[in-house]
């Protein structure tokens, strides 16, 4: 089977760069870099053993700064690889780490390609965040004795599945693995159903709970506000998806006939699509104006839609209330913690899977709503913009639901301590 994986996937190589050329039209990003994703690299090999971290776009790269930044503070002397697969993950890297780590894409799962980036940069350690599996990266990691930890683990039940079609491959991959830290019961299960050994899969917690919306957030927050918007009502979209922007127009609709000042800051998950979002609000009657154009957006227009990199937690604390996307069509929800955060009342549509269970703990804790449709999340909004205690109530809520929840840093932290202290002896331990 996994013979077959192999194959299958040095045959898509064509297509694979047709696919990067093709997604290039629109994010040039896609067309840079491409050698890296074939292992190969332009500077000289590594003299030092690195820490090797994957974190696959701008979600998995947010529960990455917080490790990343507590081992430059303790383990200055350690070298850091990080890849990721997507444009924006390594802008979002660039933005927050500058030249602190080496920035590469993840190479395409074939074996000379692993082969070359891993002795290109000579990973002593290697930790992956959140979901990937990769059996020839896995595999090779194994045979050469690279430790290899998934740290935040997440596995929802449409990854399992997916997973599960090919679980002679995945066990075998998943099995030498020295840690699993999964976010939660139902994800370590999911992992030991798979085929890990239960003995490394432990329950952590999730990180992004740790994720604070510090004093000098708020700040920036504030100002961006004052300068920006003024004293209108606002509801942020973030992480809209295609095929999702119609419903979110739609549900505006109803809020503006209630409150006609009202603002909606539209926040695409890809940033190369904002040229596309911002055509369908023109012909939906809306007028639009580009975060890129660096002005006060003006009482008479409706729609700000951001269309760049690493500014949506800002933009969620200019909000009053925030909606995530990714969950008005079954694409599974995009992480509803950030504005929570950011101290601002959460909306979601009925597809959270990748977030089920915090979904339902914001629900039950009075952080938030879950709505069925288009026109119930137009009725929510407006009903929490028209009223300010009910908003006020929903943020003390989720500021108490968030910290109850914190702490899964630190144990992380601890796990994986005796990693470090193993593949890097020389270096403190991290706390």
């Amino acid at each position: 089977m996994k013979q077959l994986y192999t194959l299958l996937f040095m045959l898509l190589v064509p297509l694979l760069w047709v696919r990067l050329q093709l997604k290039g039209r629109k994010l040039q990003g896609y067309r840079d870099h491409i050698g890296e994703r074939f292992g190969c690299y332009l500077d000289a090999p590594s003299s030092l053993s690195t820490l090797w971290i994957h974190a696959v776009s701008v979600g998995e790269c947010e529960a990455a700064f917080l490790l990343v930044k507590r081992l430059l503070i303790s383990h200055p002397g350690i070298p850091i690889v990080m890849t990721m697969a997507t444009p924006t993950g390594r802008e979002r890297v660039t933005h927050v780490l500058g030249s602190q780590v080496r920035l590469v894409y993840l190479p395409y799962d074939i074996p000379i390609v692993i082969e070359r980036f891993l002795e290109h940069f000579r990973p002593a350690l290697g930790w992956v965040m959140e979901t990937e599996i990769w059996p020839n990266l896995f595999e090779a990691c194994h045979r050469k004795g690279i430790p290899l930890a998934i740290l935040n683990g997440r596995l929802s039940e449409k990854s399992a599945l997916g997973y599960d079609r090919l679980r002679s491959v995945i066990s075998k991959s998943l099995q030498p693995l020295t840690l699993i830290a999964a976010q939660t019961p139902l994800d370590a299960e999911r992992y030991s159903r798979l085929g890990a050994n239960p003995s490394t899969v432990t329950v952590i917690g999730n990180i992004k709970f740790d994720n604070e919306f510090d004093a000098e957030m708020v700040i920036k927050s504030q100002k961006l506000r004052s300068e920006l918007i003024g004293m209108r009502p606002v509801w942020i979209v973030g992480s809209s998806h295609m095929g999702e922007e119609e419903l979110f127009l739609e549900a505006f609709r109803y809020i503006r006939g209630r409150i006609p000042e009202v603002l909606l800051i539209l926040v695409p998950r890809h940033p190369e699509r904002a040229a596309e979002v911002k055509k369908l609000c023109e012909a939906g009657g809306f007028e639009v104006m580009n975060r890129s154009a660096h002005q006060a957006i003006p009482l008479k227009t409706p729609i700000f839609i951001i269309d760049g990199v690493g500014e949506l937690r800002l933009f969620y604390g200019t909000a009053d209330v925030a909606t995530v996307g990714g969950s008005l069509i079954p694409h599974g929800g995009q992480n509803p913690l950030e504005p929570l955060a950011a101290g601002v009342p959460v909306t979601f549509g009925p597809f959270m899977m990748n977030f089920k269970d915090i979904a339902e703990q914001i629900v039950n804790a009075g952080a938030g709503r879950q709505v069925e449709s288009a026109k119930a999340l137009g009725l929510v909004v407006a009903d929490l913009l028209e009223n300010p205690s009910a908003r006020s109530a929903a943020v003390s809520n989720g500021s108490d639901y968030l910290n109850a929840n914190r702490g899964s840093l630190d144990r992380l932290l601890k796990a994986i301590n005796p990693l470090l202290d193993r593949c890097f002896p020389n270096e403190k331990t991290l706390h």
